[in-house]
């Protein structure tokens, strides 16, 4: 027998390797999860009005920053307001240049501290993103100060940008995902300022460096803002460098959280056409509990059984059982005021009706059967475990926070939260799940060509034909 044949008989497939002489393998016993270490912190507010809490985790000689500024709408009349597009703009401008420095200048004075600063907008906040070697924080925050202060947004960086944006943009809206969303945050929000996550390309190619340098001042603002620091630092004494460094900082009014949202009711699935699509997008949403509730430990395991995870229901029937779709899941939405649960899917044309009919049974088998301890015992370790390992990192520690803090928790929410779910039980996860995951409570949109869908979406009910 040559080598070559010897390997080959020895080689065993997934499906042997998965397997005894009596059958499958026995999964291993789920480990426990350790409580999350104690954080010395400091959480405090400069005289400018900016909340700034720093954690020291000294993992690696690094820190990670996060700067955090309300930024809806202050019209917050509607969706034609041009706010939209002036805000994209300035994100994508704000770190092109200041007074005294160049967008060359900045990115080399980041590198040579190994670090970097990023900027994104969305309807509800401006948010700063950054990194570097614990020692270069200073330098970091010099950077920040100056760019807060005094961003010059140069003519020439500001139009070259705005043709990225408008390239982008145009790129963006004819993205399935893209189209579905719109017509999802369309569908429940109407005219709110929430509804219109991207800018139209003519909005944005029709801003102006004034406009931006107006925006810059009237709303970029340190008072209702946050700013986070995590990394291999001494708490108090980071929280003193930037006081001097961001103490220059100064404006009148608070920065300008997003309205209240209106409340999602439940109903029809609205159609919506795209022409000779050869697949769906699937998106439902209905009204859902913040952070704060009482109820919702039990609703994120809930959540977690019908399509939060890969062993979900959802995921086993129409992708495992049925093969109708390569991804689906359901996952909560939070903003200021509150949150949403949504699902996804994309399906083929031909299954769509199919699709829809089993995530809408799988929602109402979530309440009709309840999950078993067993479901309820597994969701539990991977909402543990997923939140440990999110913020076991600088990175992952500073992302969480700010946006907690922007919801109004902060570190103490993310300390308890694992003992909090494992004081649920089965019995309120099956609560949960009959008030929440009611079929009647959701509706959405369904994107994909009409003339293929309309008969069998017709004879199944539940949904609108534009």
């Amino acid at each position: 027998m040559t080598a070559s044949t010897s390997a080959a008989k020895t080689h065993r497939s997934a499906e042997e390797i998965g397997r005894t002489a009596v059958g499958p393998r026995p999964l291993p016993e789920l480990g426990f999860q350790k409580a999350a270490a104690d954080l010395s912190t400091v959480d405090t507010t400069l005289p400018n009005g900016l909340r700034v809490i720093a954690i020291r985790r000294a993992t690696v000689p690094m820190v990670e920053v996060r700067l955090r500024v309300p930024f809806a709408d202050p019209a917050a009349s509607s969706t034609g307001s041009a706010h939209s597009a002036q805000a994209e703009v300035l994100a994508n401008t704000v770190l092109t240049g200041t007074a005294s420095r160049s967008r060359v200048a900045i990115d080399t004075e980041l590198a040579l501290v190994g670090g970097e600063l990023d900027s994104v907008v969305d309807p509800e906040r401006l948010s700063f993103t950054g990194n570097a070697l614990a020692t270069g924080l200073g330098t970091v925050l010099d950077v920040l100060r100056d760019v807060l202060t005094s961003a010059s947004y140069p003519a020439e960086e500001l139009e070259r940008e705005q043709a990225r944006l408008v390239e982008r943009i145009a790129l963006a809206r004819s993205q399935p995902s893209v189209i579905a969303r719109e017509a999802l945050q369309k569908q429940l929000y109407g005219d709110h300022p929430y509804a219109k996550e991207m800018p139209e390309a003519d909005e944005v190619a029709a801003v102006t460096r004034d406009e931006v340098l107006a925006l810059h001042r009237k709303a970029l603002l340190p008072r209702g803002s946050v700013f986070v620091v995590v990394g291999d630092v001494d708490p108090a004494a980071a929280v003193a460098e930037i006081g001097e460094a961001l103490g220059a900082w100064q404006g009148e009014g608070e920065a300008v959280q997003l309205p209240p949202l209106p409340a999602v009711s439940g109903g029809d699935v609205l159609l919506v056409h795209r022409a000779g699509a050869v697949q769906s997008q699937i998106r439902l949403a209905a009204q859902a509990i913040p952070r704060t509730d009482p109820r919702y430990p039990a609703l994120q395991l809930a959540n977690l059984v019908y399509g939060g995870f890969f062993s979900s229901r959802l995921v086993e029937n129409i992708r495992e059982d049925k093969g109708y779709t390569y991804s689906a899941r359901s996952h909560p939405e939070f903003t200021v005021h509150g949150a949403t649960l949504l699902i996804d899917a994309d399906t083929a044309s031909d299954v769509t009706a199919a699709a829809l009919l089993e995530t809408r049974y799988e929602l109402a088998r979530l309440g009709m059967v309840p999950p078993s301890e067993s479901e309820v015992d597994v969701a539990r370790s991977y909402a543990i475990g997923t939140l440990l390992t999110t913020t076991s990192s600088q990175s992952g520690l500073a992302s969480f926070l700010v946006n907690l803090v922007g919801l109004g928790l902060g570190i103490d929410w993310l300390v308890a939260h694992p003992q909090r779910l494992q004081a649920v039980t089965p019995e309120q996860v099956a609560a949960a799940a009959l008030e929440f995951f009611a079929p009647g409570n959701f509706t959405g949109v369904l994107v994909g060509d009409a003339e293929m869908l309309k008969p069998k979406l017709s004879a199944l009910g539940g949904v609108s034909f534009q």
